[in-house]
């Protein structure tokens, strides 16, 4: 049996942050970090709220990857404040660490715990990346810095109440940060089509998603200022996190969560050079597997919709790897954990460890293919050496 479901309504287009002139709130929390308060992004989501005769305190300590003690210290603000209106505004990291402060909150009981009580919506996010789809997922990540571990949370608590999709705040994201980001989308994408949760209709969202990194990401990459691409890659990130929140994701996340902690390396990153090994590995198109599940003939129905070569499920599936292998050249991102510079001898080294962390990982579980330890220290080294 499947399930889906939407619980955030999304506000898209230039000027959508109009959207919080509406909302019947007495006292705002902003979360964010010191980036967005120096940009001045912050300022313009204070201003509306000024309109509105919503007071504010601002809580600007998140850092990225957020740590358990950010999330500890925001959660002592939150408690100290207790405000009506919780608003993350900035990337991933902003809006994981916003999530996790709730779900601790209510969780322990210590603020406004009948949250049934709190006027609607009580939670807002407002997405400066096109990247993680937090905005509308039931997943945090946050931080153990002591453990050097990352740790995925889900609850339905965690899911925003509104998302607004403002491309003008994505125009200052430097290339480097929407390749990392826009790779983040595909990967989404991919593996919430070929996970085992996926459906009909968690596909309709991952397939359009698709469709739109391939359009539009080396359009943004290129000239931030294109507004149109800015706008379509917000599209399809929240698309994304629509379709693997309901869906689940895979084995690439595992490993970029497990890599990125110990490599302090960002998630979009550490996705898109794992992708294409993952998917050889599920696709089992590098132990003559191919033809003994529909794993390959999911990532050859991607090729098909791309209007990749696509004849056989061998041809489908290479097509897939080699067009992200491409996308990641243009982006100027690495394809090996090698040329990215990790050490050969510390990878080694941690190889146990990491792999040991992404078996453990809450993703694993939807992968569509079974996977045990030492074939994530197989993809691991092929990701390192490119072999």
């Amino acid at each position: 049996m499947n399930r889906f479901q939407i619980k955030t309504q999304v506000y898209s287009g230039c000027n959508s942050t109009t959207y919080l002139e509406s909302i019947d709130a007495e006292r705002a929390c902003i979360v964010t970090d010191k980036l967005m308060v120096e940009l001045g992004i912050v300022d313009k989501i204070i201003e509306v709220l000024r309109k509105n005769k919503i007071e504010h305190k601002i809580f600007d300590e998140v850092q990225s990857d957020p740590s358990l003690e950010t999330v500890t210290r925001g959660l002592h603000h939150i408690i100290k404040t207790k405000p009506d209106l919780l608003i993350a505004v900035g990337g991933g990291s902003a809006i994981d660490a916003a999530k996790a402060i709730m779900f601790f909150c209510i969780k322990t009981k210590e603020e406004l715990v009948d949250k049934k009580a709190i006027k609607k919506p009580w939670f807002v996010a407002i997405p400066t990346t096109s990247g993680t789809g937090s905005e509308v997922t039931t997943y945090s990540v946050i931080t153990d810095k002591n453990r050097n571990i990352k740790i995925p949370i889900s609850d339905e608590l965690m899911v925003p109440d509104v998302a607004i999709l403002d491309p003008q705040f994505t125009k200052t994201v430097p290339p480097s940060v929407t390749a990392d980001t826009g790779m983040d989308v595909l990967t989404h994408s991919i593996e919430a089509l070929v996970s085992k949760g996926a459906s009909e209709y968690t596909d309709m969202f991952a397939q359009k998603s698709i469709e739109l990194v391939f359009k539009y990401l080396l359009r943004a990459f290129k000239d931030g200022k294109d507004m149109t691409a800015r706008g379509k890659m917000h599209d399809a990130s929240c698309m994304a996190g629509i379709a693997f929140t309901n869906a689940g994701l895979g084995i690439t996340h595992s490993l970029a969560h497990a890599v990125g902690a110990k490599y302090n390396l960002s998630h979009g990153r550490a996705n898109a050079i794992l992708l294409p090994y993952v998917i050889e590995y599920n696709s089992g198109i590098k132990d003559n597997h191919i033809y003994r599940s529909n794993i390959g003939d999911r990532y050859r129905f991607i090729s098909r919709l791309l209007g990749l070569p696509s004849s056989t499920i061998e041809e489908g599936v290479i097509a897939l790897i080699e067009a992200i292998k491409t996308i990641n050249k243009i982006l100027n991102i690495p394809i090996t954990f090698k040329a990215l510079g990790i050490d050969r001898n510390k990878f080694e080294k941690n190889l146990n460890n990491i792999a040991e962390n992404a078996i453990n990982d809450m993703c694993t579980m939807s992968n569509p293919k079974e996977v045990n330890k030492e074939d994530m220290i197989n993809i691991l080294e092929r990701a390192y050496f490119g072999i």
